[in-house]
């Protein structure tokens, strides 16, 4: 096996457990509350945010993390602190099955679209370095199966899952983690609203 195509799916594998974070949202805020879950998540994220600083600031190695940081992560903030960001911002801001599909988009999209673009990717696009279409195309499948396992709007569903891919196809970096669900779930409350507003649902 390639040895990039190797570290990528270690990589995924350890991403996968950010349901982890969906998983401590909901049962906090279903015992206690909803700002008791996000404080929670808030101490996750200052947590992370002090191993980043001794990481960079000291250059020391991060003997969990280590194994799985790109070569521009070594000694810059690193994805997890994005994608524990991104956790709270959608469930500040958006409906809970809104969030949950945003951050379900984010972690089982990306892996889609690198994993397939890696192993099966013949075609690549012309204006963005490094992404296959079969990457693409398959990122848009997964996250609009995701999209149906806890939506009902299918307008919904398709402006998620249009918006996590290109996001993720364009950006293309670290901060992906907080862009997708960010962006992806703005795209499906807003068409709910919409739809709410004009009484077509």
């Amino acid at each position: 096996m390639d040895e990039r195509l190797s570290f990528e799916i270690k990589r995924k594998i350890i991403h996968s457990f950010s349901v982890v974070y969906i998983l401590i949202y909901y049962y906090v805020a279903k015992y206690f509350s909803h700002k008791t879950a996000l404080l929670c998540l808030l101490f996750i994220f200052i947590l992370l945010l002090f191993i980043e600083f001794v990481k960079i600031r000291y250059r020391k190695k991060i003997p969990l993390f280590e194994p799985i940081y790109r070569e521009k992560e070594k000694y810059r903030i690193s994805g997890s602190v994005y994608l524990v960001l991104g956790v709270i911002i959608t469930f500040s801001v958006f409906d809970f099955e809104i969030a949950v599909v945003s951050l379900l988009m984010m972690i089982f999209g990306d892996m889609a679209a690198t994993l397939v673009g890696m192993s099966l990717g013949k075609h690549w696009t012309r204006n963005i370095p490094g992404v296959a279409w079969e990457g693409i195309i398959a990122e848009f499948i997964v996250d609009v199966l995701v999209g149906f396992l806890f939506l009902k709007n299918a307008i919904a569903i398709l402006a998620m899952a249009l918006t996590a891919t290109f996001i993720e196809a364009v950006l293309n970096s670290t901060d992906d983690n907080l862009a997708v669900p960010a962006l992806s779930g703005f795209a499906g409350q807003s068409v709910l609203i919409f739809l709410k507003l004009f009484r077509l649902i």
